[in-house]
């Protein structure tokens, strides 16, 4: 639905671009998935109707990776953010793909783990 889905002209091109110097390539629509189920069913969708999918994190990749050079369906993951386990004796947690590095940290303070990547 609305909230979820935008063909907004100011949203694609947030969603086609990224630090890198490629000019912006926006695709036709973004969406926002909250579920595995939800991506599960956009991907197969767009695989049966061939139309491309761009995946977009947090939009500061250097490479260019979130062009839609042929358009497509941009699946924005920010809103898969939750933090589903933590293992502090095998150094593990499972993730939804929204989560960035800064709320993982958050998460992880006091624990006397950190992601360092960044």
């Amino acid at each position: 639905g609305a909230p979820n889905v935008s063909t907004a002209t100011a949203v694609r091109e947030q969603h086609g671009h990224d630090e890198s110097m490629h000019p912006c390539a926006p695709p036709d629509v973004v969406v926002w998935p909250r579920a595995v189920g939800q991506v599960q069913e956009l991907a197969a969708l767009c695989h049966r109707c061939r139309v491309p999918m761009v995946p977009f994190g947090t939009g500061t990749g250097l490479e260019g990776g979130v062009n839609a050079v042929q358009g497509g369906v941009c699946f924005d993951l920010s809103r898969m953010d939750a933090i589903a386990e933590l293992s502090l004796e095998d150094f593990s947690v499972t993730v939804e793909p929204g989560v960035t590095r800064k709320a993982l940290n958050k998460h992880l303070r006091g624990t006397g783990l950190w992601f360092p990547v960044g």
